[in-house]
């Protein structure tokens, strides 16, 4: 059945990989944006979820919106109720937000600002899904990347990740697009759960380079909620594309 989607953050990692697959599925798929961009495959739709202007014309006439913008702060928040508030004044479409696995009691404060998006899209009147998610294999990566100039890698000491591919989320929220709300949907997890100081190791057999990890025990409530493994979801472990992998998809991509 064709939906009309609205997909906020459709540029984003996650998006440019989710807003094809709804087109090739055979949905009316429209991204919300800024300012004008040049005509793509999908409609483009212009609105500030900061200040909400056009918010409310981009929202009008959907079926179903998925939420995968962030400021990776407390702007998430103004964004959420912005949008939230722009689908109950409208016909009420299906809000399918993307989440994280583990935020309900940790001290990190992205993930309280993620705490009451997800709030805000319960108490909206509109039907909703979340998925919560484990980290992306981009986010190792890119921390990773950040340190390429250095002569060793940081990783904090006794912290494990159980990263997950940006392709397997957009399948299953591809799914839950095409079913009808269901609220809290199972956490979706990756492969493997694996230490950081072996991620950065395996980063840098991937891109050729020998330097010595280094494991530093950072302080604070944040790091002690990811030496506890809040992050973690073993009983979920659903994905299939390990850290590994995607690092060979990414150097083929980025030689073209």
């Amino acid at each position: 059945m064709t939906k009309r989607i609205l997909v906020t953050g459709g540029t984003g990692r996650l998006g440019r990989v989710l807003v094809p697959r709804l087109l090739a599925a055979g949905h009316d798929v429209r991204v919300l944006t800024r300012s004008e961009r040049a005509p793509a495959a999908h409609r483009w739709v212009v609105g500030d979820l900061g200040t909400g202007s056009g918010v409310p014309e981009a929202v009008a006439d959907t079926d179903v919106i998925v939420h995968l913008a962030t400021t990776n702060g407390r702007g998430d928040i103004t964004a959420t109720r912005t949008l939230a508030q722009a689908a109950q004044a409208a016909d009420r479409p299906h809000l399918v937000y993307l989440s994280i696995v583990g935020i309900d009691e940790h001290a990190l404060g992205y993930y309280r600002a993620k705490v009451e998006c997800e709030q805000l899209i319960q108490r909206s009147g509109s039907p909703w899904t979340i998925l919560r998610t484990t980290q992306f294999h981009d986010l190792i990566a890119e921390i990773c990347d950040a340190q390429r100039l250095l002569p060793f890698l940081v990783m904090p000491a006794k912290v494990s990740f159980q990263p997950i591919d940006v392709t397997e989320v957009a399948a299953r929220l591809v799914a839950l697009v095409a079913d009808t709300a269901q609220q809290r949907v199972p956490d979706l997890g990756g492969p493997q759960i694996r230490a950081a100081t072996d991620l950065g190791h395996a980063y840098l057999r991937a891109v050729g380079r020998r330097r010595p990890v280094a494991a530093i025990p950072l302080p604070g409530r944040a790091m002690r909620d990811f030496r506890a493994g809040l992050q973690l979801v073993p009983e979920r472990a659903d994905g299939r594309i390990t850290f590994e992998e995607y690092l060979v998809a990414r150097a083929r991509e980025q030689r073209g």
